[in-house]
Order: structure tokens, then sequence, then C-alpha cells
């Protein structure tokens, strides 16, 4: 991690400070007396750290999610969203989750290589991968590594299915690919609105699309024929969860056929990050907000158990489940979803049946 960086709110970022991750040895506090400290501090310049994953799929068995495989080109996510859970996974590699998250990104050089020896071992069983579970396949700098669009292209190539989660417009520019896919029922596109509120979204999601741009990318990718979901998520008291009806509104008018929420969720070193946001951002609130997650999480901000980590319990997490059904139901989203709110494909399942397994290089073709 960098040297400690002053505690205060940058223009563009969504983290206000930089604490030192969990498995650092040292910590490290920024310390200040007033002096010298400008108003506006100079922005952070975000690094590319280029590496070789051997593996391109990872596998997960948690039944809170409805997919067992996932692909994340990126590690670090520029966007900068304050409440995000990925996070913390940036102290594994002796990284802050607060501002190294957002301006310190790793990208996985030769995914689409790495993905081909993936998909062509023996015995591979096709289901649909999710492509951006933790960090965003469309972060800014997806323009010029184009990793996502690789990870497209051996999957189009090979039929395999796939399920792409994104705030960002960007996942436009391979409307070709996903357009084709959907065709043939190998692909759906779930796009993240948190908030339809611009200013709140600049704060709490600073480089990520504005909420108008992402209802006109709903719009542009059902007009294609790729089937969208919205994401209403997460929902936060007092902040963004009064307009969890006025989200599905929005989306289902603009074509999305189902929709889902997850109630925030502050694991490890996230709940600092996320309370010393709320005091910069939202001071008035930022008592209420937690206290009331406390009373969604069995008197902490945060339960990792399975069936409650995503929703919550008790009276507020029961009337927000309530709510959005009774809104899905309005708004004629979702046919069927899992408990915490995640869309079930079961009724439109992507096609695992057209997978090719694809031949890497060197590899012998089949000879039937």
């Amino acid at each position: 991690m960098d040297e400690a960086l002053p505690d205060l709110p940058r223009k563009g970022r969504g983290a206000v400070s930089n604490p030192t991750g969990r498995y650092e040895p040292e910590t490290r506090h920024a310390v200040h007396d007033g002096w010298d400290i400008a108003d506006d501090l100079p922005p952070l310049r975000t690094t590319v750290t280029e590496e070789v994953p051997r593996t391109a799929i990872a596998y997960n068995d948690s039944p809170d999610i409805p997919f067992d495989r996932s692909i994340n080109p990126y590690r670090g996510c520029e966007h900068g969203c304050v409440y995000c859970y990925a996070r913390p996974s940036h102290a594994r590699y002796g990284l802050s989750p607060g501002l190294d998250f957002e301006t310190r990104l790793f990208a996985k050089r030769d995914l689409a290589e790495v993905l081909v020896r993936d998909l062509a071992k023996p015995g591979y069983a096709p289901q649909a991968i999710t492509l951006g579970a933790n960090t965003d396949p469309y972060q800014p700098i997806e323009r010029e590594r184009r990793l996502t669009r690789g990870v497209l292209e051996v999957l189009e190539r090979c039929e395999h299915p796939v399920v792409v989660i994104t705030k960002s417009a960007l996942v436009l520019r391979d409307l070709d690919i996903l357009s084709a896919m959907a065709a043939k029922n190998l692909c759906a596109v779930a796009v993240s609105v948190t908030t339809l509120d611009r200013e709140l979204a600049r704060r709490m999601e600073p480089r990520a699309a504005t909420p108008p741009r992402r209802i006109e990318t709903i719009a542009a990718l059902s007009k294609a024929g790729v089937p969208a979901t919205v994401m209403a998520a997460p929902m936060i008291p007092f902040l963004n969860d009064w307009e969890l009806e006025r989200i599905l509104a929005a989306a289902a008018g603009a074509g999305a056929r189902a929709a889902g929420y997850v109630l925030l969720r502050l694991p490890l070193e996230l709940k600092d990050l996320f309370g010393e946001w709320l005091e910069a951002h939202a001071p008035g609130k930022a008592r209420h907000v937690l206290d009331q997650l406390r009373t969604c999480r069995n008197g902490q901000l945060y339960v990792s158990e399975f069936g409650e980590r995503m929703r919550g319990s008790g009276t507020y997490a029961e009337l927000l489940a309530d709510r959005f059904h009774l809104a899905c139901r309005r708004f004629g989203l979702n046919k069927r979803v899992t408990p915490v709110g995640v869309p079930s494909h079961d009724d439109d399942a992507l096609d695992c049946s057209r997978f090719r397994p694809p031949v890497p290089p060197g590899g012998q073709f089949s000879l039937f």
C-alpha cells in the first residue's frame, strides 16, 4: 500500500480513506494537523498491473447465488462504488480495500487463451458462466484492454452460455456478440441500477454510468433481443431503499424481463469504509442507516451466514422483500425468484446443449 493518504473525499473516487489491509503486519494512519492541506486534493492516478492467470474460471458452491462458476477479467474496479462487497479481496494482495481498490487495478493478460484451455479440459460439463460476479467486466479500462470482449468471443465460438453483470453502458459495444448468442438462448445481461438520483450516484458510484444511461442500456439490450435483468442492489436503508419501486418501474418500462435486489452487505473492512463515506457525504443519516442495518443483522453490521447475508432478517428486511415481490408482480417482472431476490432462470434456462469444446493451440481435432 502507498504511504498514508489524507482521509478526505476526493473528486471522482468513492472511498474516503486507504486503510491498511487486514493481513499487513503494520498499520498506517493518516495524521495531519489541518495545515498545508489543499481544499481540493489532487486526483489519484489509476495504475494497471498485468498478470497471467493460471485458470480463467472460478467455481463456488454458495447456496446464496444461482451460479456455480464465474470469470472476472479484472481485480479492483475503477467505478469506485463505495459499497462494493469485493473491496476486502484487495487485502489479500497487500493492498487497501479503500482507495487502492479503485486506483490499483490488475488485468488478467491472455485471459481468452487461458479460458480456451479451461473449456477444453476432458470432462468439462457446461453450465452458464457469470461474467463479472466480483468486479465489473466493463469498467473503464476494458475500453483499451478488451479482455471481456475476448472472453465473449471464445464463448460465442464454443456456444457456451453466459450471464453478464455490469453497471456500464460499455456492454453495448459487444452487442454484436451478445445479440447473436441471445438468438440461440446463450446469454442474458443484468444491469445494476442502485438509484435514479444522479447526484447520489455521482457520490456513491463516482465513475460508473449515470442512472439514465443504465436505463437506456437496458432498453438497447432489450431492443436487440438480449434478455435484460435489473439488479436494484444494494438497497440501503434511508438512502436509496425508497427508490426500489421506481427503479423496477423504470427498468420494466425499458424492457427488463427480470429483477433482483440485495440488502447492503458490509463484510470486513467495508464496515468502516462505508461508515466513513456516510459521515462525509450523508452525516445526518449516518447513524440511522447503520442502526437500521444492525436491526437486520442480529445487532451487527454484517452476518455471514448463508440465507441471511444477502437479505437480512427482521421486520425491515421482510418489508423490503414484500415490497420487491409486489413491485415485480405489478410491473410484470420475475415469475420466479430465489429467496434472496436473485432472478431464477428456471423458466427460461440458457441452453447448455450446444456447447462444443474448443481445440487448444497444438491440440488435435476430433474425427467426429
